[in-house]
């Protein structure tokens, strides 16, 4: 498990009518300010600015297809123009329990790729898919 220490960013919010919104840098547009779009907003700062992961290369809110069921991932890293990595965010107060580990397994199905993470803003739990097999990373791999 990983204790996410985020960094300073100067987040832009405002008001509309009867909601607040928040730009997303990636997305370049302002969305909606949930309790799970704050913490996938400060995933994204943490990702970049303390694990250098270029904004270029993330996808917010990928739309994915399991069979014939739309889905959405919070967050995708691509490397080398293939999916590297899939992030569930979960608001603050989420266990980050069996629950979420298969959310995010259920959607590593539709799009492979070598790295999950699961995160509700406070810790993050962080694996490695190798040869069918899930093991559990104690920091988020390097970029």
């Amino acid at each position: 498990m990983v204790k996410i220490e985020y960094p300073d960013h100067p987040f832009k919010i405002k008001g509309e009518i009867n909601k607040e919104v928040i730009w997303d840098d990636v997305r370049r547009k302002w969305v909606r300010l949930t309790p799970e779009e704050w913490v996938r907003q400060n995933f994204i700062q943490y990702l970049i600015k303390k694990h250098n992961y270029p904004s270029a290369l993330m996808a917010v809110e990928k739309e994915i297809l399991l069979e014939d069921i739309k889905k959405r991932c919070d967050i995708v890293i691509y490397q080398s123009q293939k999916p590297w990595m899939i992030v569930e965010c979960k608001e603050m107060n989420v266990a980050l329990d069996e629950i979420v580990l298969r959310q995010v397994l259920t959607y590593n199905m539709s799009l492979p790729v070598p790295y999950l993470a699961i995160t509700n803003g406070v810790y993050a739990h962080i694996f490695k898919r190798e040869d069918g097999a899930l093991s559990a990373l104690q920091t988020m791999p390097l970029w």
